[in-house]
């Protein structure tokens, strides 16, 4: 706290004495250079200081009735407002033990009586030039600390931006609308939490990774911004040859993501989820899918969450050219795929959240405007229109 007296700023010293003749003392010694302030005793002091703006040093003595100087600088340091005030101990006591305590309570000096004048006014300019370093310091720490929290965040939001938008060009080209992207970033997450607190998941299934996961879900398609449109956009059964260039998706989007990584220069977690979600989503527990053929355990964790959270989105998900399937027709499909399919704990735990899985696909679910806007965009796409 400072004062502006005679175009000067002044700052402010708390004195705290049960004595009046201490007091008036410390108040002539220091009156022409500091706005004093005057306290008989701890509780006086206490609520001095507690006011804003608030002084900008204390001289508190020890021996006091009520409340000594020691409770009050514990109590002083112990209250955000109050903590970062510098306190200097003015006292009669002279024993090592007592200055010992003082410091180790806070203090930030202990000057015994009877003072000497020019060794306390030595000190309190000191102890006034250290806590002004000290003010401008944490301001500036303060300050950057929100440039940096703010910069985060808008790194935050450009990476958020710019992968709905890669996962929104995927979804462009063929007959899922974007609300997939939606869907089953909810479905993976919610799964994610669920497992979480599995034996088998819970030291990968962190909070923090859990948010990497919502984030890479949606590009786990964003290789089939490869496929040829008359592959991609094929209404029926793919023939063989067909569907082998339709499981490239899961390479291209591995490679695409992961050259984006070299680009980048440097190691991104969600990118590399990102990666292992697109290139092994398609994979089978018993080994029978693609593009790896890997099996169980050697499925990462990340695909075979996407794995069941994409199959679900499927079979339940209105197509231009086809209705969805029941929710419960879905659910059956899941489990039948438990052990060769899908991991069975994860079509365990899908079981548990089947309800909150169905709330999902209902709140994003597609609209009959979603619809004909999809078919408009595929029909211009295919000069059909």
């Amino acid at each position: 706290m400072e004062h502006v007296i005679e175009g000067i700023l002044k700052p402010t010293i708390l004195v705290v004495d049960d004595t009046p003749d201490n007091l008036s003392l410390m108040r002539e010694l220091l009156k022409g250079d500091y706005q004093v302030q005057l306290a008989n005793g701890g509780e006086r002091a206490l609520k001095l200081a507690a006011l804003s703006p608030h002084p900008d040093l204390i001289l508190l003595d020890i021996m006091m009735p009520g409340i000594d100087g020691y409770e009050v600088c514990q109590r002083l340091k112990a209250d955000p407002a109050t903590r970062n005030i510098p306190v200097v101990f003015l006292t009669a006591k002279t024993e090592v033990e007592d200055e010992k305590k003082g410091l180790e309570i806070g203090a930030v000096d202990y000057i015994t009586k009877p003072i000497s004048p020019p060794i306390v006014l030595a000190r309190v300019k000191i102890h006034l030039a250290l806590k002004a370093q000290a003010d401008f310091l944490r301001d500036k720490n303060d300050f950057l600390e929100v440039e940096v929290n703010k910069r985060t965040r808008e790194v935050v939001a450009i990476q958020d931006v710019t992968i709905l938008a890669m996962a929104s060009l995927a979804e462009t080209r063929d007959s899922d609308t974007g609300n997939h992207i939606r869907r089953t970033q909810f479905y993976v997450k919610a799964l994610a939490q669920y497992l979480s607190t599995h034996p088998k998941f819970s030291a990968q299934l962190t909070d923090s990774y859990i948010q990497i996961l919502f984030k890479s879900a949606p590009l786990h398609d964003i290789g089939k911004v490869g496929i040829p449109d008359r592959i991609l956009l094929k209404p029926g059964r793919f023939d063989a040859a067909e569907f082998e260039i339709m499981k490239t998706h899961t390479t291209l989007g591995y490679e695409a993501i992961e050259h984006a990584e070299k680009q980048l220069g440097m190691h991104v977690d969600f990118l590399s989820t990102a990666k292992e979600i697109a290139l092994s989503h398609q994979e089978k527990w018993d080994g029978s899918g693609y593009p790896q053929g890997l099996a169980g355990d050697a499925i990462p964790v990340s695909a075979r969450l996407m794995a069941v959270a994409d199959v679900y989105d499927a079979l339940i998900s209105r197509r231009v050219y086809k209705e969805g399937m029941p929710h419960e027709k879905a659910v059956a499909i899941i489990i039948e795929g438990r052990g060769n399919h899908f991991d069975p704990d994860m079509v365990d735990a899908f079981v548990q959240l089947q309800d909150q899985f169905h709330a999902i696909a209902l709140r994003f679910s597609d609209s009959d405007e979603d619809m004909a806007h999809k078919k408009a965009q595929l029909e211009r796409q295919t000069g059909n229109a």
